[in-house]
């Protein structure tokens, strides 16, 4: 009857922290958050939010322990709860940091985009992965000792084996750095249209081993980040401008005059083009080619979105040939002049008895 009571006792207690907990959840959680949902910042919620999960358990566990102390238990007994007991602790409160831990690398992330600043890929990924590492290093070494494991030797066996390993993940470790420095450095951000001496198009993602192009061939390339880490690498969405450069051919008929007046015309027109960037404008008469008057035309676009620039370069070609057709001046195309030399009647002659002697020798 004795036995009964106490079982009757702790079965009490342990339902009562139940009580208690859905009554935490229902009630004083759910004020604690409408009071911190009144601040200015964010960060009290997330950290209420962070710790909800741990302090519900905490409760149920206080309750069992507390409804465990009724029973009449061994030494030995005691002994093994107390180590639970302990040990529940904690995880609970490693359970919390790394719940917090998640909710400042969001927070971060969230700032990062209010104030515009890109730091797209693994850094801030990599330290929380890194925090909670180390977290359940730790919290397994203290439940290991709370259980009477030595600890010392087993670190150093970590030692032997982390030099195994570090050996065997030469490549992983070298592309985690090399994201490290591309994370850091930032030659490029998600969106980004590069080139590298293997490879051209746009960034998709920055990961812990790779960093995913596609390609503008609609495929998708993973490439290594030490391997692009050690690559030049041409980020063409990072221009201030486009270059439009070509050589113009005219013909060889054209006069000085209307030579001079096309050029002048033309720097006028990109003097004056909306699309053209002022600073740098060279339109000149470049040199004698085989076939044509080259004159070298060299600006730059304001835009430097690929299907604008195309746009701005279709006018400016456009307006070109309109000055040279109000100047009546012709674009050359690759020809070859051949003079024939009219030689005496006996020179002809022996040049064609040979070929109606093979004529003839053929029929």
């Amino acid at each position: 009857m004795y036995l009964d009571s106490k079982i009757v006792v702790f079965v009490g207690i342990v339902l009562g922290f139940i009580i208690l907990r859905n009554l935490f959840s229902k009630v004083i959680l759910k004020y604690i958050l409408s009071l911190t949902k009144k601040t200015k910042t964010n960060l009290d919620t997330e950290i209420v939010l962070a710790i909800e999960k741990p302090l519900k358990v905490f409760i149920v566990i206080i309750g069992f322990y507390l409804a465990l102390q009724v029973l009449d238990l061994t030494d030995a007994q005691t002994n093994f709860v107390t180590r639970v007991f302990r040990s529940s602790i904690i995880i609970l409160i490693a359970w919390s940091v790394i719940g917090f831990s998640n909710t400042l690398s969001s927070l971060l992330l969230r700032t990062m985009d209010k104030c515009d600043l890109q730091i797209e890929g693994i850094f801030i990924p990599l330290i929380s992965k890194g925090i909670k590492i180390i977290i359940i290093v730790l919290a397994c070494s203290i439940v290991a000792e709370e259980w009477g494991y030595d600890v010392n030797s087993f670190i150093a066996g970590l030692g032997i084996g982390g030099l195994a390993f570090a050996l065997a993940a030469k490549d992983t470790l070298a592309n985690i750095f090399g994201g490290l420095v591309l994370t850091l450095d930032k030659p490029f951000g998600i969106g980004d249209w590069i080139c590298t001496p293997n490879l051209e198009g746009t960034v998709e993602e920055i990961s812990f081993r790779s960093t995913k192009v596609r390609t503008f061939a609609h495929a998708l390339v993973h490439v290594p980040n030490s391997t692009l880490v050690n690559q030049p690498i041409t980020n063409w969405s990072r221009m201030g401008k486009r270059r439009i450069t070509f050589n113009l051919g005219v013909e060889y008929g054209t006069t000085i005059e209307q030579m001079k007046k096309c050029i002048q015309d033309i720097k006028d027109m990109l003097q004056n083009h909306e699309a053209i960037h002022k600073e740098t404008i060279f339109v000149n008469f470049d040199r004698f080619n085989d076939s044509s008057l080259d004159i070298f035309i060299y600006c730059f676009t304001i835009s430097t979105n690929w299907g604008e620039f195309l746009q701005s370069k279709e006018d400016v070609n456009l307006k070109i040939l309109e000055i040279l057709q109000n100047n009546n001046v012709h674009p050359a195309f690759p020809s070859r002049s051949i003079y024939v030399r009219k030689e005496d009647s006996s020179l002809q002659e022996s040049i064609s008895d040979p070929i109606e002697e093979v004529v003839r020798a053929v029929n």
